[in-house]
């Protein structure tokens, strides 16, 4: 590791079945990490295999209690002051990797995390609209100062009360779905679990607001965020965000009126500690 480092960095990194994405995911942050954690959920294909293979990383398994709890679990092995967190089909771009040189190679560092732009590259071309772009989120923050919170899977970083944010140069580039298939794919995954969430807090069926609710999703992508400029993917985007919002209301409804203790599509170890 370079002597000029005035501080370590830990990459947190939470997997499961991400045999596609994992190595270049730790490529992308192997020169600047000191050390990187890969917490996995009992993955089935190579994923184990593929992580272990690099030095730097020291691999952990658990089983999968929700989004936010995994990468707090994630950020608990982590040994040094400072975290990067990453998802695994995202990687740091060359422009944040130097910047995240600079800041470890700093004299002195009067905040206590660092926003970061995500750029998403969906349907062949990388998306700057939408509300997807710059979509600037705490990504790497000093531990003791920071936690994830929100609403499983909408998670997010916060720092505690009174510390200091600044915004860093550079995107993590997010390759997030294949093709238009695995967005309705994760869709249909994700919607249950924001669904199983919300019911499991006490929110009900409301048939207003799935009527309501999907329309006002798509102007609110298309027109408002401007998802017009990102050309057709800008409008598959809006009306897939449309039927998002129409199937957590609709599972909703299955949840409170069938009686089902989950949909069918979430893990059966998801909320479990």
């Amino acid at each position: 590791m370079d002597g000029k480092r005035k501080r370590k960095l830990s990459v947190a990194i939470i997997t499961f079945n991400e045999e596609k994405n994992i190595g270049d995911c730790i490529r992308s942050v192997e020169s600047i990490a000191d050390e990187i954690i890969v917490l996995d959920s009992l993955s089935t294909d190579r994923t184990k295999e593929i992580a272990t293979s690099f030095s730097k990383v020291r691999f952990f398994e658990a089983p999968f209690p929700g989004h936010v709890e995994q990468k707090n679990k994630a950020i608990s092995f982590c040994q040094n002051d400072w975290i990067l967190s990453l998802d695994a089909d995202e990687r740091a771009n060359d422009v944040l990797q130097q910047s995240i040189s600079t800041f470890l190679e700093a004299e002195e560092v009067k905040c206590d995390g660092y926003k970061i732009a995500r750029l998403t590259f969906h349907l062949g071309r990388w998306i700057r609209f939408s509300g997807w772009y710059p979509q600037r989120r705490f990504r790497l923050f000093k531990k003791e100062n920071a936690s994830w919170i929100g609403e499983n899977p909408h998670d997010f970083i916060e720092l505690k009360s009174g510390s200091i944010g600044k915004v860093m140069r550079g995107d993590i580039l997010h390759y997030s779905f294949s093709d238009f298939s695995h967005q309705i794919t994760t869709i249909n995954q994700f919607s249950s679990i924001v669904a199983y969430t919300r019911y499991a807090k006490g929110e009900r069926f409301s048939l207003f607001k799935t009527i309501v609710k999907p329309f006002g999703k798509f102007l609110e992508i298309y027109i408002f965020k401007f998802g017009f400029l990102d050309g057709i993917p800008g409008l598959w985007i809006a009306l897939a965000s449309s039927f998002s919002t129409y199937l957590k209301y609709a599972k909703l409804y299955e949840l409170d009126n069938l009686k089902l203790e989950r949909p069918s599509n979430i893990r059966k170890d998801y909320g479990k500690k």
